[in-house]
């Protein structure tokens, strides 16, 4: 009894014992390399506590109203402090909506303060952002197993003209690096990309396989002009993100509105369903992904640390300094060739051309080291011996143990209802029928009945040949029509009697209606005669 309560308090002490080791092997091996070489003033802050502590975030990306705020407003099916919501640019800041026994607002500069929280190295972006930051605090279930970033609406045309007075995209990189779903909301009516949306963009790239896309208000469209819109949009995708595959794309209408057009309900259910079961994988997979996130910051790290070595090993002891480091920055590119060689380093392991060559030229050379082979050797123990171990903390078994999901409440209840008649599926497929006095295969026994006395049934019964002969009219495969038969022939003795076929051809009505098919029987689907 209560043994899930068991199995889940099992897998957060897994959890628990991986960030512990993570944080241990992180300042112990690799932060070393990071501080040597200057890693914090070209990519990432130094990792706090709480970076490894945190609870999965998910950050919403996309232009003004395309329905971020009112996403969050649909996942936790209440307001939040700060909430506002129209069709021109409202959400002017980033809010940190998290969870707290106390419904309030932390202002910016009170949250970079916090030691508690992961948002200290925020405070390099200056007062500009500080100003333009805050946290929400909300008493719901849902945040108290993730965390979510609403960002401000990006602008298009002229509104693209206006300073927001702070480094926007590095405020995305910063956020894309640490959180663990980033979600690209696009509104049906508005496919353009801005040139402010297309640098946002950009700015999460490295990050490919924490994007979803969301196609938003899909219910204002008809379903003709869905399929353009939802071509036009993996069209203009494939030329932002330059990817060979376009992430996953979610339809829907994630408001609680009426629908304007309901033609595609089951559409928009189906993939509701598909995008909050991955969200709400994230609290199992959190520690994977700080653990996969190591692993990629420790490459970058390594690749930085040649990087820095050979500018330090290629200036002057003396003379020609200034001119010398303008030379090297400038043909960057064939440092990193000459290291690729060298080292085998995969091209994908660089850093941005453009990017390095801004931060070094406001470095000082001199003050660059040389290699340390120690520090390297290192880390690359730490890649062979440590992570593995780690990895081998969390098998999938355990991610897969708590039978009950993290995140609950809101709009993620709805997910896992079986209660009210309107859960997903309710009432449809093979749920069809639960609940009700008349067995649901009766609605078509006069048309089976009238099938069956063709098959030749001997003592009420027809052999497996002769219900072959009928249920293979439906051409569904082979696999399909064995389950079908396994699960008809209630009591196994080889042959169907006239409710068994009559179950038979309902099983294939469902599936051929696009629905799954049970592994065992339910309850409801029992032939009359045979339930004792």
């Amino acid at each position: 009894m209560f043994s899930w309560l068991k199995r889940e308090k099992a897998t957060e002490e897994v959890v628990e014992n991986v960030l512990g080791e993570l944080k241990k092997i992180y300042k112990t091996k690799l932060l070393p390399l990071e501080e040597h070489y200057q890693f914090h003033d070209f990519h990432s802050p130094k990792l706090e506590d709480p970076d490894f502590d945190a609870k999965p975030m998910i950050l919403l990306v996309g232009q003004y109203s395309t329905g971020k705020t009112t996403f969050i407003r649909y996942l936790l099916e209440r307001d939040f402090p700060g909430i506002r919501i129209g069709p021109e640019p409202t959400t002017d800041r980033f809010i940190a909506v998290m969870y707290d026994e106390k419904e309030g607002i932390i202002p910016g500069n009170a949250l970079v303060v916090d030691p508690k929280k992961q948002f200290r190295p925020l405070s390099k972006y200056g007062n500009a952002f500080l100003n333009r930051f805050q946290c929400s605090s909300v008493p719901s279930p849902v945040l108290n197993a993730i965390s979510i970033i609403d960002t401000p609406g990006i602008l298009s045309g002229e509104k693209q003209r206006v300073d927001r007075g702070y480094d926007f995209t590095g405020v995305l990189e910063w956020f894309a690096e640490r959180v663990d779903r980033i979600i690209l909301l696009f509104d049906a009516h508005k496919l353009d990309i801005s040139d402010e949306f297309r640098r946002s963009i950009e700015a999460l790239r490295g990050h490919d396989d924490k994007i979803r896309i969301v196609l938003n208000k899909a219910d204002m469209i008809d379903h003709q002009q869905l399929m353009r819109v939802y071509g036009a949009l993996m069209w203009s995708l494939g030329k932002v993100l330059q990817t060979p595959e376009v992430a996953r794309v979610y339809i829907g209408s994630f408001w609680d509105q009426p629908l304007r057009f309901d033609v595609n309900r089951r559409l928009f259910e189906d993939e509701e369903q598909d995008l909050f079961r991955d969200l709400q994988s994230l609290p199992k997979n959190a520690a994977l992904r700080k653990l996969n996130d190591l692993i990629k910051r420790a490459r970058l790290a390594k690749v930085h640390a040649y990087i820095i070595a050979e500018l330090r090993k290629d200036m002057p002891s003396m003379f020609g300094k200034d001119s010398k480091k303008k030379e090297l920055i400038k043909n960057i590119g064939t440092v990193y060739d000459r290291l690729q060689k060298e080292h085998q380093i995969s091209p994908g392991d660089f850093p941005d051309i453009k990017k390095m060559q801004e931060v070094l030229a406001n470095q000082d050379f001199s003050k660059f080291h040389s290699l340390r082979p120690a520090l390297l050797e290192t880390v690359d123990r730490m890649l062979a011996t440590d992570i593995a171990r780690l990895m081998n903390l969390i098998p999938q078994e355990e991610q897969t143990l708590v039978s009950e999901p993290l995140v609950k409440g809101g709009a993620f209840d709805g997910v896992e209802d079986v209660i009210s008649p309107f859960g997903y599926r309710k009432g449809e497929g093979i749920d069809a029928g639960f609940g009700e006095v008349d067995w649901i295969c009766n609605r078509d026994r006069p048309r089976t009945d009238q099938i069956f006395e063709t098959l030749n049934p001997v003592d009420g019964k027809i052999s497996g040949a002769a219900a072959k002969s009928e249920l293979i009219k439906s051409k569904l495969p082979n696999s399909v029509l064995s389950k079908i038969w396994k699960l008809s022939d209630y009591d196994s003795d080889g042959f169907l009697d006239m409710e068994e076929f009559a179950l038979a051809m309902h099983l294939i009505n469902v599936k051929m209606d696009g629905n799954e098919l049970p592994n065992s029987l339910p309850d409801h689907l029992i032939p009359p005669s045979k339930r004792y």
